[in-house]
């Protein structure tokens, strides 16, 4: 929404409190949350309390913008019962920066916001257009924020380039969500002064593993190796067993805590995976070299050194810091190949190596044995990877196969995470636990009288196992419906989060659980390897002073704590809050986790981008699909040949009146009792690409076979540690669509967000 534009001099500066009459002042009590903007210029107050949100209509967003922090009081009711907003004082003005496409307009200079929940036009004086050109792509810092009756102003801080140009949707990302991708001097100059290869001064106190033939499972467009294995057979006791190294790359040998490189991956800590461009969390030299576990040359490791019984228990385990050679580096596909066909061409490159893939193997034959006796939910999921040509345009889409390979390097990771878990609890030492909670109190009435409507005769308990999600899952896995209710019991779940708190991972059924694996691309994993070098030092590793929170940090604890509050849980002991040591913890499991949050929705947005404009080439193409979602105001859609998904609107769907039926998840015509649910086959036209609002449209065009149309049968794919670190979802979502429910009402503010945070995107690595 562009409002007028104010004659020269006429911008007022910010007013830290908006007093405006209002005859129910008081009845109310205040609250405080974060303003969430609408593309059509409404908004939304995110409330701390964890409350429903609260709608703001275009009059109050005026003077406020996206993500910046007010305070307000519910003002009325409207028709549907949605609690309506004022904002009354504005506690913060975001600092994040906005990015857009700097134009001219009738002589006065102005940024259009590439994020439309912007609301407003920023206007840019001419001497602060830092030589920009009309149509470039502009990062603006505000001079000026919005008042009640003048338009934000600010100055271009930086000029990304072209519209066109290639990788510039990676550029705005990184940019709109805050995602550090310079390395400050001082981490650069560090990493230069580090050696090329393991130095004899480094190998000192370490086991020497050069001849154990480790080697690496990666997929074909790895470039940094953090992981290696090894299986060979052991008696366990008395009974046939086996012996599994899994060796970790040793960065914290080389990122000593507080320098330099440490600062900047703290800052970071993830690696950011894009299609063509990944912004890694360590420097080059280190994630590509010196920590890479590459072949054929030596390398710093820690390894969890376990005895795996015939029936997949870990009956001992050890750590220690090690020397390693690599001896191979294998591909997913390669593995499976060899796996199956141990006579075949592929084996015979690899001899050698054979008899180890097939004592691998069998190991994750037994693991997986016990995963399944512990009751681990292991759902049906599809995953896509997005290939692009050397101009970042899309070539193809295609699903992501998991193979033996894949399932064979996640369960013996698994292992070395809870080995790692165990190994801290045990010693009573400080850590970071990844945590997975079970699902909230109304999430499990939701999922109670869904199972019922549905007829599955399976439900939950009031405090459920894993063993009954996956109960339910293997009892509906050949039901035509099983993709919907598949789907359901996902969004029934909790996302993971690193905590100092353990309180164990429900969906792989552990009752502790860290991440140990990765420590290239992950700094929980970081510290994890610390605490475990100062446990086998006889020493207690403690954070040193972390920098100060940042926005998405805060407004994450803030949600953590409200959810806590709402759920009933009783607040830790006042002693336990003043412990600077679990502060300290805490606050670096917020921020990982906030991070980790960051990176994702900064991924799913260029993925976004990148299928709005490959559908661009396909607008009035027909195309078969399956309804992967059903809401008020119309149905999600995937394309069976694309793996794209948009948006059938409401009043595409007929001349008739549909009802939401939230219980079912389905729409079903009131007069004909045509229903579109979840899996249920369609057939659409791509009508409409919103490149900038990340919106793609489609058309029904088989009218009326929403009910005999059988639901589409899922792909077999296990369910992997990955999939509940992020919301639950069922497929490629590429942006939230502007309800307009058709004689029906509009869908609350929470369901409006909700679809906008739902996203199946891959990533090019894989994450456990």
């Amino acid at each position: 929404m562009r409002l007028p534009i104010p004659p020269p001099g006429h911008f007022r500066k910010e007013r830290h409190c908006i007093k405006q009459s209002n005859p129910t002042s008081g009845l109310l009590e205040e609250f405080e949350g974060t303003v969430s903007g609408h593309r059509d210029g409404h908004g939304f107050v995110q409330r701390d309390d964890g409350a429903a949100d609260v709608y703001l209509p275009p009059n109050e967003m005026r003077a406020v913008l996206h993500r910046d922090r007010v305070k307000a009081r519910i003002v009325r009711q409207d028709k549907r019962g949605r609690s309506e907003g004022r904002v009354v004082e504005i506690l913060e003005r975001s600092k994040q920066p906005i990015i857009g496409r700097l134009l001219q307009e009738s002589g006065v200079w102005l940024v259009a916001p590439e994020d439309k929940r912007y609301g407003q036009d920023v206007l840019i004086p001419k001497s602060a257009t830092a030589r920009a050109t009309a149509g470039q792509v502009v990062v603006v810092e505000l001079t000026e924020p919005p008042s009640l009756y003048g338009q934000p102003v600010g100055r271009v801080k930086e000029v990304l380039g072209e519209v066109d140009d290639p990788g510039m949707e990676i550029e705005i990302a990184v940019r709109k969500y805050g995602v550090p991708h310079e390395f400050s001097d001082a981490c650069l100059a560090l990493a230069r002064g580090l050696p090329d290869k393991v130095r004899a001064s480094d190998k000192k106190g370490r086991i020497d593993l050069t001849d154990v033939p480790l080697v690496t499972i990666d997929g074909e467009d790895a470039r940094d190796f953090d992981d290696a294995v090894y299986c060979e057979p052991a008696k366990v006791g008395r009974a046939k067993g086996w012996r599994l190294l899994v060796a970790i790359a040793d960065v914290s040998h080389y990122v000593e805590t507080g320098n330099a490189i440490d600062i900047d991956a703290y800052d970071r800590a993830t690696s950011v995976y894009f299609p063509r461009r990944v912004i890694p969390m360590l420097p080059e030299k280190l994630s590509n070299g010196l920590c890479s576990l590459n072949p054929d040359v030596e390398r710093l490791c820690m390894v969890c050194d376990m005895l795996i019984t015939s029936t997949g228990e870990i009956s001992a385990y050890q750590f220690y810091p090690a020397v390693m050679f690599s001896h191979a580096r294998f591909t997913y596909t390669e593995v499976a190949a060899i796996l199956g066909n141990t006579r075949g061409p592929e084996a015979a490159k690899r001899k050698e190596r054979i008899n180890d893939l097939i004592n691998l193997h069998d190991v994750y034959g037994a693991l997986l044995k016990a995963r399944h006796v512990r009751g681990a939910v292991d759902f049906e999921t599809t995953e896509t990877q997005i290939v692009c040509d050397d101009n970042g345009r899309i070539e193809k889409i295609v699903p992501r196969v998991r193979n033996d390979a894949h399932r064979l390097i996640e369960e013996a990771m698994l292992a070395a995470n809870v080995c790692s878990a165990d190994f801290i609890l045990q010693s009573k030492n400080s850590g970071l636990f990844r945590v997975h909670e079970g699902p909230t109190p109304e999430k499990k009435e939701i999922l109670r009288a869904y199972l019922k409507t549905t007829g599955v005769g399976l439900t939950i308990s009031d405090d459920p196992k894993p063993a009954e999600f996956q109960a339910i899952a293997e009892a509906t896995k050949e039901r035509p419906d099983a993709q919907q209710i598949h789907a359901m019991l996902l969004r029934s779940m909790q996302q993971a989060i690193y905590t100092p708190i353990n309180s164990g991972h429900f969906g792989l059924a552990f009752e502790a659980y860290t991440h140990f694996t990765s420590p290239i691309r992950r700094y929980p994993d970081l510290l994890v390897h610390r605490v475990i070098k100062a446990i086998l030092n006889k020493q207690r590793y403690t954070l040193p002073a972390l920098p100060t929170p940042g926005e998405a940090h805060a407004k994450l604890a803030r949600r953590l704590a409200s959810r806590k509050k709402h759920e009933g849980d009783e607040a830790p002991p006042q002693t336990q809050r003043q412990n600077p040591d679990q502060q300290a913890w805490e606050a670096a499991g917020l921020h990982c986790s906030a991070n980790e949050r960051r990176a994702d929705e900064a991924s799913r947005d260029v993925e976004a981008w990148l299928k709005c404009k490959y559908m661009r080439e396909h607008l009035g193409e027909e195309f078969g699909g399956v309804v992967t979602a059903a809401t008020g105001f119309g149905l999600f859609v995937t394309l069976d040949a694309m793996y794209v998904e948009g948006l059938v609107h409401i009043t595409e769907l007929g001349g008739e009146y549909f009802r939401f039926d939230e219980t079912r998840q389905e729409l079903r015509g009131e007069r004909t009792g045509i229903r579109y649910a979840i899996g249920s086959r369609v057939r659409v036209q791509v009508s409409r690409v919103d490149l900038d609002g990340r919106k793609i449209d489609f058309r029904l065009v088989n009218e009326g076979e929403g009910e005999f149309a059988r639901p589409a049968k899922p792909n077999k794919a296990g369910k992997s540690e990955r999939d509940f670190d992020k919301p639950a979802k069922s497929s490629f979502r590429a942006a939230s669509h502007t309800p307009a429910v058709k004689k029906s009402a509009k869908p609350s503010a929470k369901a409006i967000k909700g679809k906008a945070k739902k996203s199946s995107a891959s990533k090019s690595r894989r994450t456990r």
